[in-house]
């Protein structure tokens, strides 16, 4: 199992990629605290796991990522519970977007910027400090998207909020590899979530039909990939943007379709 003996730290680990990444971790032999907005998903994920014979592997935790200071705790949360950190998956996000001319900028530009982009910045430095004080290596994955690297219509605050963590991924790298920790970020593309999911079907293959495999890409799939880079067998990978999109990023968008 790559990940045995390892802990980690999976925000918004309740749902969607998260959720999928907190079994491939378990699978891999990693004990997890499962951080999410809502305490009561995050238990139910426990309970899901250790239904599924993984009893003593993760635990839960709320955690509001725009708030440093429950961040913080977070992660002291992690090491009282498991006695140390060696992982923390950056993954909790919000979604949506508006025409820039009509943003209200407390209700389509603040939110974002908090939650996709403070909160990544939030979880680095607070895991990073926590890596440092306990003299180990240590590994950050963050979350951005394919449209932290190109632009979309209704997607301004979106594309900042994950441009941001591209740019957090490469400039933390550089500055935290004395330390012997490594920081990636993954930029997903069309991922069969609930943000997907509210769409009608008939959109839904139309997305599918952007990446290369025509089909809507699973979160199990990015799952897979986070844990590989969680591993020592991805040492080698640091600083860099690993896509995860399917092949979606060599098309040229298409306007007429919405990116939520």
């Amino acid at each position: 199992m790559r990940l045995e003996g390892k802990v980690a730290i999976i925000t918004g680990g309740a749902s969607g990629i998260g959720r999928a990444t907190v079994d491939k971790f378990v699978r891999e032999g990693a004990k997890v605290l499962i951080a999410d907005i809502s305490l009561e998903a995050a238990e139910r994920a426990v309970a899901e796991v250790e239904a599924a014979g993984h009893t003593g592997m993760t635990a839960a935790c709320r955690v509001d990522v725009s708030d440093f200071a429950e961040v913080e705790q977070m992660v002291a949360t992690a090491v009282s519970t498991f006695g140390k950190l060696d992982v923390i998956f950056n993954n909790a996000g919000i979604a949506g977007g508006a025409p820039l001319l009509d943003h209200d900028p407390a209700k389509d530009y603040v939110p974002m910027i908090r939650v996709d982009q403070d909160g990544v910045y939030y979880g680095i430095l607070a895991a990073a400090r926590q890596f440092r004080d306990q003299g180990t290596p240590g590994v950050i994955i963050n979350t951005s998207s394919i449209y932290g690297e190109q632009a979309a219509e209704l997607a301004f605050s979106y594309s900042a909020a994950k441009a941001a963590v591209i740019s957090f991924t490469r400039s933390a790298a550089y500055e935290l590899a004395e330390h012997n920790i490594r920081v990636v970020a993954i930029t997903p593309g069309r991922v069969g979530t609930a943000i997907i999911n509210q769409f009608s079907d008939e959109l839904k293959t139309v997305f599918a039909s952007e990446q290369l495999r025509n089909t809507m890409t699973q979160p199990s799939e990015i799952a897979d990939v986070v844990a590989f880079l969680a591993s020592d067998e991805a040492n080698v990978i640091n600083g860099t943007v690993v896509h995860v999109d399917d092949g979606y990023s060599v098309f040229k968008q298409r306007l007429d379709l919405p990116v939520f």
